[in-house]
């Protein structure tokens, strides 16, 4: 897959998509199966534009009120990791600020579908609008499909169980600690990727090594203790317990981390291995909240009880296959 950071793509034609697609639910699944299908059909490229940072983090922003902004389910990587697992074969990935968010609909009619992707065909969801103050439609759309010799196409609203999928569903599911929800709607385990990075070392010194990931975003859709399964560092999935949030015990700084103990380490792998490997750690059952220890000691004790808590569930769910 190829990836864009502006319009000027240099494709003659397109079949595209567009939206946010945090998580790459199952809606956004179906709609991007539907894209690949019809962009094979008409014997042009599929592409999908998404944004960031995502619009909603941008207004909050300028309003003054950063926590109007929606928390995030995945960070941009994996994102584009799902879409490219849909099979789509360009993504633009469009910075949102003030020039695009002031951008006319016909501006990004001219602009993006006709001169940037030399679009074909346009598939919107159900609650599609765009350009500024939203006044963009999908009847200003079609009818500039008529006008400039591109199909328009809308994709109504997918459901599981009689219940709709979104991305606020996904959001909501993810604070609630309802893992089993999040992976029903997104079609696999909830999962954080990134490459180890090295730590201050203090989960070593508490008895406790750690696998440290960086999440980008300042809120993620997730957060507490988790039971998790790793991937990435052998033939079999890991079993282990993780921490994502702010460490309020030992920094509380804002900056949010993935951080995994492995509840068996193979020795093949060596104590120094993990630095610098990509994984993906799948978050599969919450066991609570992050909590403020009173000491180092409260801390060390509370991560006896979780590891113990996490091997309890393992040793209780079915066997993952790698």
């Amino acid at each position: 897959m190829r990836i864009h950071r502006g319009f000027d793509t240099g494709l003659a034609g397109s079949a595209v998509t567009i939206g946010n697609f945090d998580g790459v639910h199952r809606g956004h699944q179906a709609m991007l199966a539907l894209l690949t299908s019809e962009a094979r059909h008409r014997g042009v490229p599929s592409c999908v534009i998404t944004f960031e940072p995502h619009p909603r983090d941008f207004f909050a922003q300028r309003a003054g009120r950063p926590g109007d902004a929606p928390a995030r389910i995945a960070t941009l990587r994996d994102k584009l990791q799902e879409i490219e697992r849909c099979g789509v074969e360009h993504v633009v990935v469009a910075r949102f600020d003030a020039a695009f968010a002031s951008q006319t609909p016909e501006a990004f009619i001219e602009r993006v579908l006709l001169r940037g992707l030399r679009a074909r065909y346009v598939l919107v969801g159900d609650d599609f609008s765009f350009g500024a103050r939203r006044a963009g439609n999908y009847a200003m759309l079609d009818a500039a499909g008529a006008a400039h010799g591109f199909d328009v196409a809308r994709m109504l609203s997918y459901e599981v169980h009689g219940l709709r999928v979104s991305s606020s569903a996904v959001r909501e599911a993810l604070a609630a600690g309802d893992m089993a929800r999040a992976e029903a709607l997104l079609g696999r385990p909830y999962a954080i990727s990134g490459r180890v990075q090295h730590g201050r070392k203090l989960g070593r010194d508490l008895g406790f090594r750690t696998l440290n990931l960086r999440f980008a975003h300042p809120r993620p859709a997730a957060m507490g203790i988790f039971v998790v399964r790793v991937h990435g560092l052998g033939v079999a999935p890991l079993a282990g317990v993780a921490s994502l949030g702010v460490r309020p015990t030992v920094e509380d700084a804002g900056r949010v981390l993935l951080e995994t103990h492995c509840l068996e380490w193979p020795a093949a792998l060596g104590p120094e291995a993990a630095y610098g490997q990509r994984v993906r750690v799948e978050l599969l059952h919450k066991l609570h909240d992050e909590l403020k220890y009173e000491s180092l000691q409260a801390l060390r004790e509370g991560i006896a009880r979780d590891t113990e808590a996490a091997r309890a569930w393992h040793a209780r769910a079915p066997r993952a296959a790698p």
